[in-house]
């Protein structure tokens, strides 16, 4: 996106990529569907960056959601807006739209130099590279950071460039991992059971109250959580486990019941059928979730109406840590905005700016992640071209004074 913005001022442009090819991990995020932003409004889509939402809506207010439908729509792809808000290019893939903005960038100059990985600079403040050939450098007037986060280390963001930032001073916070999975203690039994399979139509919320509840899915794995309605609590449950050694999910199984109603179907009397068909016939309560009560639940619970009750509205799950970071979609952390000049420029090193998840931003998946990268990299090549413009004007100064 910076790129593009550079050439459309007629700039030469040089986009020095480490893999054979670009747009991995945009191709990646498209697997399943690409999910390029969300139609809510602004203020509601703005709140979804929590304590970063002042710098990011400062990035989207010349880029927000409207403005990046458009963007798609002008590389000949149409857009919709899904049932839950989410909008999606009509062929629901990455690759078309990456086919045809590839194509565009080369047709307005852009020069794609492939397997070239970055190495940090040289004692003359030049760019060094490594590639087939061996290491090259360069200098350019302007250079703009944009090298992922440390998630998905196999389609570049391998968070490598963390030391040579840290050597020059960046102001940095750890990177971390973001919508990603949770891990915990599973029985056995319960894996065996369970393992795969998605909880439905339930509400999740942490120890930040029933307040705060998002009525969604998720998927049981293995080794614990996973999926959307995980993802949109990490932080909170991140936050969590750094600080206690622990975190507490909870889970409302049943959202569309009363806990008054809840509690009077589970004290109703069921002669001799087990707990389990007792469940099932009177609230629908089977497979996944029926397994997670006996999992969580300690067994005497079962014998007293109120706890079991209290239990299927507030179902407590211990979390123990995060799923490693390369697992996950996304990461927290990275360079702070307040190292950085409002147009992303590092403050004690003029000339180089950052955009992109390498930033110490976080979102939930939902179009958060895409748009904000791509308002930044707006963001970095407009500022780009101001501070040239600025140094070409200063130098003018400089030569009619002299």
């Amino acid at each position: 996106m910076a790129a593009e913005v550079l050439a459309e001022q007629g700039l030469k442009v040089q986009v020095y990529e480490a893999k054979p090819s670009a747009g991995r991990k945009f191709l990646m995020a498209g697997r399943g569907g690409l999910n390029i932003t969300h139609s809510e409004p602004a203020d509601l889509f703005v709140s979804r960056y929590a304590e970063r939402a002042p710098q990011m809506s400062a990035l989207l207010a010349s880029f927000d959601a409207a403005a990046l439908r458009a963007w798609v729509h002008a590389l000949n792809i149409d857009t919709f807006v899904g049932s839950s808000g989410r909008v999606f290019p009509a062929e629901m893939k990455a690759a078309p739209l990456l086919r045809a903005w590839m194509h565009r960038l080369r047709g307005q100059g852009v020069q794609f130099l492939m397997r070239h990985r970055w190495l940090g600079w040289n004692a003359e403040r030049a760019l060094r590279f490594e590639t087939p050939k061996g290491e090259v450098t360069s200098t350019p007037d302007a250079t703009i950071l944009a090298l992922g986060g440390g998630s998905w280390a196999k389609l570049g963001s391998d968070g490598a460039w963390w030391p040579w930032l840290e050597e020059q001073g960046v102001a940095l916070a750890p990177l971390l991992p973001s919508n990603g999975g949770f891990e915990t203690n599973w029985s056995q039994h319960f894996i065996d059971k369970c393992a795969g399979q998605p909880l439905k139509t339930a509400t999740f919320w942490t120890d930040g109250g029933h307040a705060a509840a998002l009525r969604g899915e998720c998927m049981v794995t293995e080794h614990g959580l996973e999926g959307g309605a995980i993802y949109a609590l990490s932080a909170a449950l991140r936050t969590q486990i750094l600080q206690c050694g622990a975190a507490t999910l909870y889970v409302d199984l049943l959202p569309d019941h009363s806990p008054e109603k809840v509690l009077e179907e589970v004290a109703h009397g069921r002669g001799t059928r087990s707990m389990s068909s007792h469940l099932r016939s009177r609230l629908g309560i089977q497979g996944v979730k029926a397994t997670l009560l006996r999992e969580c639940l300690p067994t005497e619970a079962f014998d007293r109406p109120s706890a079991l009750a209290a239990g299927i509205k507030a179902l407590p799950i211990t979390l123990q840590a995060c799923r490693p970071i390369d697992e996950a979609i996304s990461t927290a952390g990275g360079v702070m905005f307040e190292g950085l000049t409002a147009g992303l420029m590092l403050r004690e090193h003029p000339g180089i700016f950052v955009a992109g998840e390498m930033l110490d931003w976080e979102a939930p998946t939902g179009g958060y992640l895409l748009n904000g990268v791509l308002a930044s990299g707006r963001m970095a090549g407009l500022s780009v071209v101001t501070w040239l413009n600025q140094r070409t004007r200063s130098k003018s100064d400089e030569h009619v004074k002299s």
